[in-house]
């Protein structure tokens, strides 16, 4: 069982860890996009996450491993406000994201969850949603290219409705670069999907990180998946950091 997305999941509160490595920063040099300063939060006596510091640079993928109630969703509802901190904050280009109107913020640190909520509809009008919402018309060109990227030629006028698992994820994912973010959350996007279309995903956001150069945070319950995916890898247990750094040593055992 993975992580609840709702904003009441429950963590426990954390003994003393190592943290030797919590604080690492991206690859040096790199611009930092998204930056968390003793990040947490609590609902009544339950600590849900713990004094997380962390930094993520333009190109980067971090992968958030851990137990299911480690806080690894809390987390990433965080970073975008859909919960809101009791302690610390999260900087967006160095600048504190509770200076940034909450639609504003979620535009440029878009979310894609677990399960791809579609509205109802075309996928043209999916994909067009945030723009449109901020008076802005997406012309059919610029969502024939957005879906030839994703890998969904020809599917703008396809009914939600009748998309495969994969597919409407690829939709979700084209609806959230729409908004052209500069940070890219992830929540367990490829959970529910079969092996060829975990691949295909998987594909898609590394190239999408590295051509667009957007930081990207992606909860995820597969270890192997981190390795595939990500350039540094955090895991989380009970809300605290236990280990941040390179995928490979932090997963040296996988």
């Amino acid at each position: 069982m993975t992580d609840s997305s709702t904003s009441n999941e429950l963590g426990e509160a954390a003994a003393p860890t190592d943290t030797s490595s919590a604080g690492d920063s991206g690859p040096q040099g790199a611009l930092t996009v998204l930056e968390t300063r003793h990040l947490s939060r609590s609902v009544g006596r339950r600590l849900l996450v713990q004094d997380v510091d962390i930094q993520v640079s333009a190109g980067e993928i971090l992968a958030v491993v851990g137990p299911s109630g480690a806080g690894k969703s809390s987390f990433l509802r965080l970073l975008n406000r859909l919960d809101e901190p009791t302690a610390g904050t999260v900087l967006l280009r160095s600048s504190d994201y509770r200076s940034i109107a909450p639609r504003e913020l979620r535009r440029r640190v878009g979310m894609v969850m677990q399960t791809a909520f579609l509205f109802p509809g075309t996928v043209a009008a999916n994909i067009s949603f945030g723009p449109r919402q901020r008076g802005q018309a997406m012309a059919p060109v610029q969502i024939a290219t957005l879906l030839e990227r994703v890998g969904l030629s020809g599917f703008s006028d396809r009914d939600v409705g009748h998309l495969s698992g994969g597919e409407a994820q690829r939709v979700a994912v084209a609806r959230t670069l729409a908004n052209d973010p500069e940070v890219l959350l992830l929540d367990e996007p490829t959970s529910a999907l079969d092996e060829a279309s975990v691949h295909g995903v998987e594909e898609l956001v590394q190239g999408v990180v590295r051509e667009r150069r957007v930081a990207c945070v992606i909860v995820t319950h597969n270890r192997e998946q981190a390795v595939r995916l990500a350039d540094r890898t955090m895991i989380l247990e009970a809300g605290r950091i236990v280990r941040i750094g390179a995928t490979r040593e932090v997963l040296h055992d996988v």
